[in-house]
């Protein structure tokens, strides 16, 4: 299973961005002898479109071009479930072990994700009840694949 990362707004060159490439890099070490076939990360520069709505589809349209066929989609809102490391890690298990061919994430820009993508979603998560810039659910999100890898290998990062 491939896991695809999609995100409204772009990383600069930082504290941000070094953090999510090394977690990136970690999942890509012990992924593939999990069965996990990489994790790509797709940047989508938000929208200037005047009206909300406007922006919202614009952004929309743009991260479904993105998506590969034959997906699973999982929204990041704050909205969401909160689900524990565990949890999600035998998710993402079970999705691999039932031969999805990809999970894709969506990370939405400042005004949301469009109703249509949230109601596409197989799950749709929140980091706790607190709104977080997109920036740092990038960071969240990949610290929690890496997490969600190493509990599948039986890795002792993670302590629960």
């Amino acid at each position: 299973m491939r896991l695809v990362v999609i995100c409204i707004g772009r990383l600069k060159q930082g504290p941000e961005r070094e953090l999510a490439e090394r977690y990136r890099e970690r999942f890509d070490d012990i992924g593939r002898k999990l069965g996990f076939r990489g994790l790509d990360i797709h940047d989508i520069a938000e929208s200037r479109a005047r009206d909300t709505n406007a922006r919202i589809a614009e952004e929309a349209a743009a991260i479904a071009a993105l998506m590969p066929d034959k997906h699973v989609l999982v929204a990041l809102d704050e909205r969401g479930k909160s689900i524990d490391s565990a949890s999600f890690a035998r998710q993402l298990g079970r999705w691999r072990d039932d031969g999805i061919a990809n999970t894709v994430f969506v990370i939405g820009g400042a005004d949301g994700l469009s109703p249509e993508l949230q109601r596409k979603a197989s799950l749709r998560i929140a980091f706790g009840s607190a709104t977080w810039p997109h920036q740092m659910v990038r960071v969240m999100l990949l610290e929690q694949i890496y997490r969600a890898a190493t509990i599948l290998a039986g890795h002792p990062y993670h302590r629960a």
